[in-house]
């Protein structure tokens, strides 16, 4: 995780990504933002990049590789999960089952989509807010 280094948003709804985009403008966010329709893009990005991205906030519902998949890919590769990137689930899925899928995939946090502006700005502020401040083994 990088402080200065791009936010990651695995996202393919157009209206979210627009939402998100507001959101983090009011935020002031200087970091470079990357929108990423699939996991598949998500991962090519990461294995082509020598940016050490801040956050990674995914979407499970995704077409081609949804989010799930991703992050098992990125646990199964060596030199990405010593990146250490934080990946944070941002979605609408309320199932427990699925909450306990993604924790044992070592995410680190997973948060279910509001349905008002102002709850999932609060939503964003708080995860950026948090790995801004927290400490990594890539600093």
């Amino acid at each position: 995780m990088a402080k200065y280094g791009p936010l990651l948003i695995l996202e393919d709804d157009e209206d979210d990504r627009e939402l998100y985009q507001n959101v983090l403008k009011e935020l002031g966010l200087r970091n470079t933002i990357h929108f990423f329709d699939s996991g598949d893009a998500l991962l090519s990005f990461l294995e082509e990049t020598t940016e050490k991205p801040l956050v990674i906030i995914a979407d499970i519902n995704v077409p081609r590789m949804n989010g799930l998949e991703l992050r098992r890919r990125i646990d199964q590769d060596e030199v990405l999960r010593k990146k250490s990137i934080p990946f944070v689930f941002l979605t609408t899925i309320e199932s427990k089952e699925i909450v306990d899928e993604v924790y044992d995939l070592t995410v680190q946090g997973y948060f279910i989509k509001k349905p008002f502006y102002d709850d999932i700005a609060n939503q964003i502020r708080a995860i950026l807010e948090y790995w801004l401040m927290a400490r990594s083994p890539n600093e």
